[in-house]
C-alpha cells in the first residue's frame, strides 16, 4: 500500500462550469528536490498547486482535495476545453526536469503513480485520451513530464492510451486536423511544436517535430482507437 502524507496547500478554489472531472494531467516538478517543490506548491504567494505529488521514493503527498480546483495547468487547452483546471486532476512527479538534470523516473515512483491513478480513474469518468501530459495541453510552454516518462507502462496498466505502428499512416497533409481530432489545440502553435509535443508523448525515441511515417502511423492508430470507442458507446 502506497504511503500517503497530507501536505495541504492553500492554493485552490471552486471548480467552475458544473461539469465532471474528466481529465488527468501529469507533470514533473522541474525542481532540485521534492521538498522544494512541496514548499512552492504550498506557498500562498506562489499561486500554484496540484492535487498530488509523488517523490522518487514513492511517497504520495495529498495537497488539494480532488473535488477542488487546483492551479496546475495554467493557460492550456484540450479537446476544446480552455479551463483545464476546472475539469482535471493534476499530479506532480518529483524530477529535476530538463533544466536541472532530467533523469528517468524512479521505479517506486511509477509504481505509486499507477496505484494512485487507478484510484483516480475509479472515482472520476476520465477516458484514456484525457490522460495527458502538461506538454500536450500547453505545447508552446511546457515539456513535462517529458520523453523519459513511461507512458506505455501506464497504458499497459489501463491508464491512458498507447498506439502501435501497424496502422496506415495519416496523410502528411492531414496531420494537423488529425492532431486536433485527438485533442490538441492548434491556435497559435507552430506545426513542428505540435508534432514534437505528440512525439514527446507517443514517440519519445525521436522528438524532432517532423511528421515522419512512424509518427503518422501512431497518430492514425490513436484515431482508430477513438473511432472504435465511439462505435461502442
Amino acid at each position: 500500500m502506497t504511503r500517503i502524507v497530507d501536505r495541504p496547500s492553500p492554493n485552490h478554489g471552486e471548480r467552475r462550469g458544473g461539469g465532471p472531472v474528466d481529465m488527468l494531467v501529469l507533470h514533473y516538478t522541474g525542481m532540485t528536490s521534492a521538498e522544494a517543490a512541496l514548499d512552492l506548491l504550498c506557498a500562498p504567494a506562489a499561486q500554484v498547486s496540484a492535487h498530488w505529488l509523488i517523490d522518487e521514493a514513492g511517497t504520495v503527498y495529498r495537497l488539494v482535495d480532488e473535488y477542488r480546483r487546483a492551479w496546475h495547468a495554467g493557460v492550456a487547452t484540450w479537446r476544446g476545453a480552455v479551463d483545464v483546471n476546472s475539469r482535471s486532476i493534476g499530479i506532480e512527479l518529483a524530477n529535476p526536469g530538463h533544466d536541472w538534470g532530467y533523469r528517468d523516473f524512479a521505479a517506486p515512483q511509477i509504481a505509486a503513480l499507477v496505484e494512485l491513478c487507478g484510484g483516480i480513474l475509479a472515482r472520476h469518468p476520465i477516458p484514456p485520451r484525457n490522460v495527458v501530459a502538461h506538454s500536450d495541453i500547453a505545447p508552446t510552454r511546457k515539456l513535462d513530464p517529458g520523453e523519459r516518462f513511461p507512458w506505455a507502462r501506464l497504458a499497459a496498466a489501463g491508464i491512458g492510451a498507447w498506439p502501435d505502428d501497424g496502422a496506415i499512416p495519416v496523410a502528411a497533409d492531414a496531420v494537423l486536423p488529425a492532431l486536433a481530432r485527438w485533442g490538441y489545440g492548434l491556435d497559435g502553435v507552430p506545426p513542428e511544436v505540435l508534432v514534437a509535443s505528440f512525439q514527446r508523448h507517443f514517440r519519445p525515441a525521436q522528438v524532432d517535430g517532423v511528421a515522419d511515417r512512424q509518427t503518422r502511423a501512431r497518430l492514425a492508430a490513436l484515431l482508430g482507437w477513438v473511432a472504435a470507442d465511439a462505435a461502442d458507446t
